[in-house]
């Protein structure tokens, strides 16, 4: 008979979190344990929704000719998206990613903030960090170029909070690299399998 050991420790619940953002050349954090200082802005309040870490992926399949198994697969697409809603609208970090407009032209004059959206945005990449809590264990993810890709519509009711719900598209880096994952993770026992 296999023992199998199982650490509860391993696993992971996302019981809290947050995401920040700043311009593309900025340094990841050194860990997911240490709260990100500027010129990282912090993009406040996430809906319980939480974090969504996206794959989406396509192949191509080749089967010899009488045969039913493929032979080999090829990878023809891999992106990887981050998906969260983002409840602090009247924030400014928050609103200049939701609109693509420099937070520097959104500093609030006499309380309030004016912008105009363009029919034709620009490219508008930055690079983004996320952090994932559990207890003791955390999950950090740096894009270090990544674009919002997707906006979903967004709803002012008296029973619903209102978010900008977006899919941020993690474009490769200088190195070829989308994400960078650091995670902090307690010690586990060694397998004792036989």
């Amino acid at each position: 008979m296999v023992n199998i050991t199982r650490a509860a420790d391993l696993t992971v619940i996302g019981s809290n979190g947050g995401g920040w953002v700043s311009d593309v050349g900025t340094t990841a954090p050194s860990s997911p344990l240490v709260q990100p200082v500027s010129p990282w802005e912090p993009l406040g309040a996430i809906s319980d929704d939480g974090l969504v870490f996206g794959f989406d992926e396509d192949s191509q399949e080749f089967t010899p000719w009488g045969l039913t198994s493929p032979l080999r697969t090829t990878i023809t697409k891999s992106i990887r998206t981050f998906k969260v809603t983002l409840w602090e609208t009247a924030r400014v970090a928050v609103q200049s990613v939701m609109f693509r407009i420099p937070a520097a032209d959104l500093t609030p004059s006499s309380g309030l903030t004016s912008f105009a959206e363009t029919a034709s945005p620009s490219v508008d990449r930055r690079a983004w960090w996320f952090a994932v809590f559990d207890g003791d264990s955390a999950r950090g993810f740096y894009v270090p170029a990544g674009e919002i890709s997707d906006r979903s519509d967004v709803t002012f009711k008296q029973d619903e909070m209102s978010g900008y719900e977006i899919t941020i598209t993690a474009y490769p880096d200088a190195a070829g690299n989308t994400v960078y994952h650091t995670d902090s993770v307690p010690a586990t026992p060694a397998y004792t399998g036989s």
